[in-house]
């Protein structure tokens, strides 16, 4: 294994990238076969994990160095998935979804790896000053590409959440009278912000977002408001809509609403609906995706399920039951990865 990481080092040192990532898919496949470490049997799976997800990170900076970013996530979010974590793991995906232009997701993952840094005792201010800084710089990219929503953030302590919901309304269709078709704000979950440690520690906001089109903000409220997030595009529940009907709604109103959802995870990290919510929010992604048969996207959102799974338990406090949901969801996510068919857990979700 030591040999083809060396060779693998020392052609990225010479920019020869295409030659040091595949140095590093022999020593991935290596390690899968067993040879991660030196005594298998005095090590443990969390040795060979690290190893593995190591290994990964150092394919997506080939990946992102080739200007393949798609290929480059990929192995970002394996790496999480093997080492959760590492919040370097999580930067490595921002800049994945940077490259992709995917700004809001990349977002998220800087504010989680901001999160990790300071959860594991980084005590380095600089560091978690530049991460805050991109973090923020993200959340601006993703605001400046959108035309369908606009967002508010209202500062809040322990006020009355319901009257401070109410003026957090009003006040957004006062500053922005064209984005008034639909106004909510979000009640589950309190929203951070990158501020420096110097300025505002720790301050809670709530989210109210305005839109243009009706439908559109409702269909988000819709998801956002319930105990469990649900696919909008049922119209008549247990009758499947047709591939041209699925077609047509991923394209005027799927694809927008999943933009509003992964901004509003950008700036939030524990979720009051259930710790597996943002995960089930790309299950519906990826059951819609299943229907529409493009499969290597539905493979792509699951591998990101699977990473954002895996990251849950350093996030928030997971209860029993939550715990139970979480294994379960996982497993599911492993099963539509490899192509198994079955009742599973998640299909008893959508059900209900």
């Amino acid at each position: 294994l030591q040999l083809p990481l060396r060779e693998g080092r020392a052609r990225y040192r010479q920019q020869q990238f295409a030659a040091a990532a595949a140095k590093f898919s022999t020593a991935l496949e290596l390690c899968s076969k067993g040879f991660a470490i030196e005594d298998p049997l005095k090590s443990s799976p969390d040795d060979i994990s690290r190893v593995a997800s190591f290994i990964e990170s150092e394919l997506v900076i080939c990946y992102l160095k080739l200007g393949q970013p798609d290929i480059a996530l990929s192995h970002s979010q394996r790496s999480i998935i093997q080492n959760p974590s590492c919040f370097r793991n999580h930067l490595r995906q921002a800049a994945c979804f940077r490259c992709l232009q995917r700004y809001s997701e990349a977002a998220r993952s800087a504010m989680i790896a901001d999160y990790l840094y300071v959860l594991a005792g980084g005590t380095e201010l600089e560091t978690s000053d530049l991460i805050q800084l991109y973090w923020q710089a993200l959340i601006q990219e993703a605001l400046n590409g959108e035309v369908s929503f606009l967002v508010l953030y209202t500062p809040f302590e322990k006020e009355d959440k319901a009257d401070k919901i109410k003026e957090a309304n009003k006040t957004f269709a006062e500053k922005h009278p064209d984005y008034v078709q639909h106004i909510f704000t979000d009640p589950h979950g309190i929203h951070l912000l990158p501020e420096s440690a110097e300025s505002l520690p720790d301050q809670q906001y709530l989210l109210t977002l305005g839109f243009r089109n009706e439908e559109i903000g409702k269909t988000v409220e819709k998801s956002v408001t319930r105990k469990l997030p649900i696919c909008p595009d049922q119209k008549t529940p247990f009758s499947p809509s047709t591939e041209k009907e699925t077609e047509t709604f991923w394209e005027n109103t799927g694809k927008k609403v999943m933009a509003v959802m992964d901004f509003i995870g950008s700036t939030k990290i524990k979720d009051q609906r259930s710790p597996c919510a943002r995960a089930m929010e790309q299950f519906h992604h990826a059951s819609l995706l299943g229907r529409l048969h493009r499969g290597e996207e539905q493979a792509q959102v699951m591998t990101q399920v699977m990473a954002e799974l895996a990251t849950v338990p350093y996030l928030q406090r997971v209860s029993q039951e939550d715990d139970k949901l979480l294994q379960s969801l996982t497993a599911d996510a492993m099963d539509v990865l490899a192509g198994r068919t079955g009742d599973r857990v998640w299909t008893k979700i959508q059900k209900v």
